[in-house]
């Protein structure tokens, strides 16, 4: 998988990897659709770091939900 390339079905792929890895039980708010590859880069370095840890504490998931939230459209 490259994620080096800017596509919207990158985005979808590291949307539902962040989705599974952090098990958001409202997954349905997170959508591709949402995201502008303006902010590529910016979802890349937080799909690299949620795939790089095994656990996370609830202040961690909702800086990263949060993190989320604010680069949508």
């Amino acid at each position: 998988m490259n994620l080096d390339q800017k596509t919207e079905e990158n985005i979808n792929i590291m949307l539902d990897e962040i989705k599974q890895k952090l098990q958001i039980v409202n997954a349905g708010a997170i959508k591709a659709e949402a995201f502008d590859l303006n902010k590529y880069d910016d979802l890349k370095d937080i799909h690299a770091y949620v795939m790089s840890k095994d656990n996370f504490s609830v202040n961690e998931m909702d800086g990263i939900v949060s993190e989320l939230g604010q680069m949508r459209k």
